[in-house]
């Protein structure tokens, strides 16, 4: 595992016109669960279908119809828990949150308020080398989502898709712990890849599969610390909310407008009201939406459809069995198994599909050269194309071959480059394409020497030059290399020149 031994980073400040303040914020991130079917009944959760043709009877909240809890559903949040390092809830209970709004068909949502499945956990946020933030998860509670309502197709109507209406979220509730805008959005992306590793969210934030609602309230240095004695909210200040966050830039900016909105209302001698936000992006600053509610606000009661859930332990013992490799776990592997540096390793492990890719390119082979083709030379074109490393004309089996010719000395760096830009374009094994196309590294000393002698007869000049300076000697390496087509070895080159040179 990774060193947890790190330096915690200095909250983020603000300094207004009387006095320093600092942030504290709070998340609570919605996870569309990765199921084919919703949370209470057996409809598709397929994106992009037509509107209102995944809606059962179930989600259209028809009479008399009951809902039936998904069991791989569960599972889902079970595994997340112990992702999270989590305690799982051996029972809980859903509960009825009652609100009328027209994309919720019944006027009310399935969620768990006092009973969550999944308890206290943790998030470790790294925010550079050695640096990191700890961020406590409150809770993991199963809950179902609303539909969709859409303004813009009419200008006098409004339209609801209930394809989404019913699909399973996680709500992932944070502890106050974040204390700056970089580190909010760090903290959605590391929660982001766990559950990608996990599998149990796509975190797909474009199509809302994962999205954050973010506390944010502003207070006096040295309040915090008060906070973390008593476990007082009070010393944290007045929180807002602001609602439906999918875009790691946009929370950034969301959060860092809204504690300087704060921070003038206060310091003209204003109150802060609690309420949620909306953040305009367009406009780059966050407006009231509805004051915002408490629990008794949308009366909750237990679900009378729902028995609480009870599971067993052996069944989450199961669960955690099976459990994958998770990111800081790869990463220290990569690290230690490979001699990774911390950098090297965070890029191949930032998504399980590029971390599987490197696996396979490394296996049997120098694992840093391994690591510097996939980063800096297939990474860097799919980037510059951008493709994913799903999407890469180029195997793993196709890079290790160009890794293995490099080793084995059958062709040099330059050589190399050109051949993965063949097997880029048009495809191929390397092995096979370097012996039609001529180009295996040129060894034979003889050969070599008789370059290295003519480049060396045609350039007395800096001959002379090079003597009297040896860092000079490296103009003729580079001569001999491109009068034979950058096929001779540059190791044998460099050291018959420093040999005809007397260095």
């Amino acid at each position: 595992m990774l060193d947890l031994t790190f330096d915690t980073p200095k909250p983020k400040r603000i300094t207004g016109a009387k006095h320093d303040w600092e942030l504290v914020i709070g998340m609570e991130i919605h996870a569309q669960v990765s199921s084919n079917a919703k949370l209470f009944s057996g409809a598709s959760t397929a994106f992009g279908a037509e509107p209102n043709s995944n809606v059962s009877f179930v989600d259209a909240a028809m009479p008399g119809m009951l809902p039936v809890i998904n069991d791989f559903c569960v599972e889902q949040a079970v595994r997340t828990g112990l992702g999270l390092k989590a305690a799982i809830n051996l029972t809980s209970a859903f509960d009825r949150k009652n609100y009328f709004y027209p994309d919720l068909p019944q006027g009310y949502q399935i969620s768990q308020l006092y009973h969550p499945i999944v308890g206290e956990g943790e998030v470790l946020v790294e925010m550079g080398p050695g640096v990191a933030r700890l961020v406590r998860i409150e809770r993991i509670h199963l809950e179902q989502d609303a539909g969709k309502s859409i303004h813009d197709m009419d200008p006098t109507m409004s339209f609801v898709d209930f394809n989404r209406t019913g699909v399973a979220l996680m709500e992932i509730v944070s502890r106050p712990d974040i204390r700056g805008p970089e580190e909010a959005a760090a903290y959605v992306g590391k929660l982001r890849q766990i559950l990608r590793y996990l599998g149990t969210c796509d975190g797909n934030m474009q199509n809302g599969n994962l999205r954050a609602d973010v506390n944010v309230s502003v207070c006096l240095p040295g309040a915090y610390e008060k906070y973390q004695e008593t476990q007082d909210f009070g010393h944290l200040g007045t929180r807002c909310e602001i609602k439906n966050m999918n875009s790691m830039r946009f929370i950034q900016q969301a959060i860092d407008y809204e504690a300087r909105r704060q921070i003038a209302i206060l310091e003209d001698g204003g109150k802060i009201d609690q309420e949620t936000r909306l953040y305009d992006p367009d406009k780059g600053e966050t407006r009231s939406m509805r004051s915002k509610e408490e629990a008794h606000d949308y009366r909750y009661f237990p679900c009378p459809d729902l028995l609480p859930l009870e599971i067993e332990q052996g069944w989450v013992d199961d669960i955690a069995a099976a459990m994958p490799e998770l990111p800081d776990a790869k990463k220290a592997r990569f690290m230690a198994d490979f001699g990774l540096t911390d950098y090297d390793a965070s890029v191949l492990t930032a998504e399980l599909d590029s971390a599987r890719f490197f696996e396979k390119v490394a296996e049997g082979r120098d694992g840093k050269m391994a690591a510097n083709w996939v980063i800096n030379e297939l990474f860097g074109r799919l980037k510059k194309e951008g493709h994913e490393i799903t999407d890469s004309p180029v195997s793993a089996a196709q890079l290790g071959g160009i890794v293995d010719l490099i080793q084995k000395g059958d062709i040099s760096g330059k050589i190399a480059k050109d051949l993965f830009e063949i097997v880029y374009t048009e495809g191929g094994d390397p092995a096979k394409i370097v012996e039609d196309r001529g180009m295996k590294q040129v060894t034979d000393t003889g050969a070599i020497e008789a370059a290295v002698d003519e480049v060396i007869a045609a350039n007395p000049a800096q001959v002379e030059k090079a003597k009297a300076n040896p860092k000079l000697a490296g103009w003729f390496t580079g001569q001999v290399l491109k009068a034979t087509g950058g096929k001779a070895n540059p190791k044998v080159v460099t050291e018959l020149v420093a040999q005809k040179l007397g260095l």
